[in-house]
């Protein structure tokens, strides 16, 4: 059966053009300031690192990918599936909040095996981050991946079954968000 992977797009595996040849804090100070021109064109977005070919290697080796984008309205919605297939990322459905949802409600939704997104530092954090959105209950069925907001996916296993290991070791710890876990396993503190 195959690993049914969700990845949260802009600032995990996509960002704006302005931040390539930039450090990652330099690319948060940029999405803070708010003030780039490339922030807003969501079509020319850029991958972030190697993430095309990480997403590339998880399709070829059986993984489901889809993507979960920041976006609600339609017209950018096609702009983010336009950026993904001009980078060659593998095919997937781009998916958005409906009126009323938050992110949790689209990952609860789709129930994938693994959701990975970043921890949103450009935007205060914690509010923003899907996984701290699901139901309780459905947590521990999903490996929760949370990465430096453009830090990229690059250190992550190649082996998408790999991937579901950050939802047995979070899982030992009892009192651990699904944040906190890929904290304690990324080295993050």
């Amino acid at each position: 059966m195959a690993i049914r992977l969700l990845v949260f797009l802009q600032g995990t595996v996509l960002m704006h053009p302005d931040g390539v040849r930039h450090t990652r804090r330099e690319r948060v100070a940029q999405a803070r300031n708010r003030m780039h021109p490339g922030l807003y064109d969501f079509a020319s977005y850029v991958p972030v690192d190697g993430a095309a070919t990480k997403l590339r290697r998880w399709a070829d080796r059986g993984a489901e990918i889809a993507y979960l984008s920041s976006h609600r309205d339609s017209n950018h919605l096609l702009e983010d599936a336009l950026a993904l297939r001009r980078w060659e990322f593998p095919p997937g459905r781009v998916l958005g909040r409906k009126r009323g949802e938050s992110y949790g409600t689209v990952v609860e939704r789709e129930l994938p095996d693994v959701l990975i997104e970043d921890d949103c530092e450009s935007l205060d954090g914690r509010s923003h981050i899907a996984s701290e959105q699901i139901r309780p209950e459905l947590r521990s069925r999903i490996a929760a991946i949370v990465v430096p907001e453009f830090g990229g996916i690059d250190h992550l296993p190649d082996k998408p079954a790999e991937l579901l290991g950050f939802r047995a070791k979070g899982r030992r710890r009892s009192s651990a968000t699904p944040a906190r876990w890929s904290r304690v396993l990324t080295g993050r503190p």
